[in-house]
């Protein structure tokens, strides 16, 4: 009995903690409190805490560092398996991309409604203000929420939840490929949002496709002549 309410204690604080950090309470990339600091926040001995910071570790959410502490490395345990799988791999992680907006987009074009247009539009607004002003940071950010506007606007709820999961990942992949003062940043998204709003379907597709296979030969030939 011991074991089994322990069990169940450990579940609740991994439950308490995987919540604080889909909300963004620790921010990717940010160490979250230490042991002690935790035990006194959750209320429960330190073991508890070490073995719910140990299973969300295995589960990609976050990482020990040694000496150092713990950091949030994904929001979701899909994200964090992608990042697992990917690791820094540029070009893998925009393969991802590329095979996931495709069928985004298209189904975009066929299910959005009036309101997702809406979203549509003030977030490629607000992205191509980003860009205008140089804002490298917030035009990553807003970018992926763009594409993730779109695969939501598909109203698959499978696809757009498994999107999600990649988004951090999708964001260090627009980070990577978007110096505003390069022709990557340059590349627009009005013909996507104008063939999303046009219901076609296999014109949105082309769309978002396009843009990604410019990504994906700029990457090829960087990966060239490094070698």
């Amino acid at each position: 009995m011991a074991t089994a309410r322990r069990s169940g204690l450990v579940d609740e604080v991994i439950g308490r903690l995987r919540t604080a950090i889909a909300a963004g309470e620790w921010p990717v990339g940010e160490r979250i409190p230490t042991e002690p600091e935790l035990v006194a926040l959750l209320g429960v001995g330190r073991n508890t805490v070490r073995e719910a910071v140990r299973a969300l570790s295995h589960s990609g959410l976050l990482e020990v560092r040694q000496g150092d502490g713990t950091y949030v490395r994904a929001t979701s345990e899909v994200s964090g398996a992608i990042r697992r799988l990917c690791g820094s791999e540029l070009h893998e992680v925009l393969q991802v991309r590329r095979a996931l907006e495709v069928g985004g987009a298209r189904l975009a074009a066929l299910n959005r409604t009036e309101e997702d247009l809406t979203t549509l539009s003030d977030l490629l607004a607000r992205r191509d203000r980003a860009h205008a002003e140089r804002r490298t940071g917030d035009f990553a950010h807003i970018d992926a929420e763009f594409h993730l506007a779109v695969v939501r606007s598909g109203h698959n709820t499978l696809l757009a939840e498994l999107y999600h999961g990649v988004t951090e990942v999708v964001t260090a992949s627009v980070a990577a490929t978007a110096e505003p003062s390069g022709d990557i940043a340059a590349i627009g998204h009005s013909g996507l949002l104008e063939a999303i709003e046009a219901k076609d379907a296999e014109l949105a597709a082309a769309e978002a496709g396009g843009f990604l296979d410019e990504l994906l030969a700029t990457q090829t030939r960087r990966r060239a002549e490094d070698r």
